[in-house]
């Protein structure tokens, strides 16, 4: 009985080292992307030179000596919270309208050309909008993230459920399932494969609308800091921080938003002709 206690946290944590294992060593592909990338930008770099186009080697240099700037954590602290925020109130707001209106027909033609409107808006009107409203704070960044970015989320979650397979849900219902059991059995795992695409897609969305948002209303963060660079035209400090807005959008998509997918979509693994079936 005691070994029995013992064996399952020790199995619990070779698991979760195997899945750490794997989940690294397959983004390999996604860094050979990255190091093409890279060349792109050296030969862009041999054509035009560093004072248009920094080498890849001078903007991380540059990089590093961001870290000695008085402030730069509370600069990128500040950027990072209201990406982060902004992203996750877009992120919910649309996920649960998107759904709700997924069941119900009358909602989806009553809200789908209001969301079509908002995605129409560009997302600099919607901060001079929101500047206007609300000055020169953070909280207009956090707004103007919300609102053009939840409505990408919203299309996902009102995909997901229309195209749902009603005859499973059917057969499921026939079988007594309860509603609860239906939605986590049958439409959860099809509206996640919409969700997760619209999700990484509003991330992506929230870092640049908050740059661009810092940088016109002047509330400090790495659009401020961006700014400034920019006045003192120092072009490799401006690929700097272009450069670590690149490395956050990359961390929230492959340290938060990735692993959070893998664990609730194991099954996938079964259908991997090296996977394990579960």
């Amino acid at each position: 009985m005691f070994a029995t206690i013992l064996l399952r946290p020790t199995r619990a944590l070779l698991s979760a080292a195997a899945w750490i294992g794997r989940y690294v060593w397959a983004g390999w592909a996604g860094a050979a992307g990255l190091f093409c990338f890279a060349a792109v930008w050296q030969f862009g770099h041999e054509i035009y030179g560093s004072f248009i186009l920094p080498s890849p080697l001078e903007t991380v240099l540059a990089l590093i000596d961001l870290y000695s700037m008085p402030g730069v954590a509370e600069i990128a602290g500040n950027s990072i919270f209201r990406a982060l925020v902004g992203f996750l109130l877009a992120a919910l707001i649309g996920t649960v309208l998107g759904t709700l209106a997924g069941y119900f027909f009358a909602a989806m033609r009553l809200l789908r050309p209001m969301v079509t409107l908002l995605m129409g808006v560009p997302p600099i009107a919607w901060i001079v909008l929101a500047i206007i409203w609300f000055g020169s704070s953070g909280g207009s960044a956090i707004l103007t993230v919300v609102i053009a970015s939840f409505p990408i989320a919203f299309a996902g979650g009102l995909e997901g459920v229309a195209t749902r397979d009603r005859a499973l849900e059917q057969m499921a219902r026939s079988y007594g399932a309860s509603s609860f059991t239906r939605f986590r059995t049958v439409t959860l795992p099809h509206l996640l494969s919409y969700l997760y695409p619209a999700w990484i897609t509003t991330a992506g969305n929230a870092w640049k609308v908050v740059v661009m948002a810092e940088v016109l209303s002047n509330t400090g963060g790495i659009g401020g800091a961006l700014a400034n660079s920019r006045a003192l035209f120092d072009i490799p400090q401006v690929m700097a921080w272009i450069l670590l807005v690149v490395i956050f959008a990359l961390m929230t998509e492959y340290l938060l938003l990735q692993p959070v997918r893998e664990a609730l979509e194991r099954w996938r693994a079964a259908g991997i002709p090296w996977g394990v079936k579960r």
